[in-house]
């Protein structure tokens, strides 16, 4: 069954824009897991916008040994204040996952996936100091990416599709082209003997019919939505909802 990571950004943006504590993150986490899913998301940012480090530090102490711990970021953003860096905070707890993503800090949220071309051999040397620290790697990309033998060749496991074209497409009643787009990649990825995840705009409206399209896909990373999702229904029902879709 494909593995359901639910992103927590989202509770920290709320508790962060009252401060103290609530909602508490780590019972959020440990509602998700108590629900059913096999893994938990992140994406701590320089700017410290939603998750911060105490944050990864907090989930990495809740979450060993129960659930898979997926880190996204991008590896070249150095240090800045209370930010160690990405790769600082992967040698602190060692994910089972870091998703490499190539956002700044302008962006809103990620919105463009790796250019395997261009950026490969400045990954090459990031992506062997994380398999050294035992952390599984994915690259983030965008539907149509090509040379993923050139990943293949670093180390890299898997890569997560960017999804929010072909969620988009599906809120506009025209997804065949993106998903299309979706599926072709995934096979390429697989052919190279990679894994395939996928994130961003996916929800309980376009779930079904991406997982139907792409077969043995992996994990999908699901944030924004989930979280909105539950401020209707609660976050216990949503992530079972979810996991029913993915069954």
């Amino acid at each position: 069954m494909t593995v359901l990571s639910v992103n927590l950004n989202k509770i920290a943006v709320l508790r962060n824009s009252r401060g103290g504590n609530e909602p508490d993150i780590c019972l959020a986490a440990q509602t998700c897991i108590e629900s059913g899913c096999g893994g938990i998301t992140v994406h701590p940012r320089p700017d410290l916008r939603h998750v911060r480090p105490d944050d990864v530090r907090a989930l990495a102490a809740l979450l060993r040994g129960r659930v898979e711990y997926n880190i996204e970021g991008n590896p070249f953003a150095g240090p800045r204040g209370q930010y160690p860096g990405l790769i600082a905070l992967a040698r602190e707890v060692r994910p089972t996952q870091v998703t490499l993503v190539p956002d700044g800090d302008g962006q809103i949220t990620s919105d463009h996936g790796f250019d395997l071309q261009r950026d490969i051999e400045r990954l090459r040397p990031l992506v062997a100091e994380l398999l050294e620290l035992g952390c599984r790697v994915s690259l983030f990309v965008d539907a149509g990416t090509e040379n993923f033998e050139k990943a293949v060749a670093i180390g890299v496991r898997r890569i997560e599709i960017y999804t929010g074209p072909y969620a988009q497409a599906f809120a506009d009643g025209q997804p065949a082209a993106a998903l299309a787009a979706c599926v072709d990649t995934a096979r390429r990825a697989q052919q190279a003997g990679l894994a395939v995840n996928a994130g961003h705009d996916l929800s309980q409206a376009n779930l079904g019919t991406f997982k139907a399209a792409i077969p043995g896909l992996a994990e999908v990373s699901i944030g924004h939505a989930l979280i909105g999702e539950a401020l209707y229904e609660g976050l216990a029902t949503t992530v079972r909802n979810y996991l029913q879709i993915l069954r």
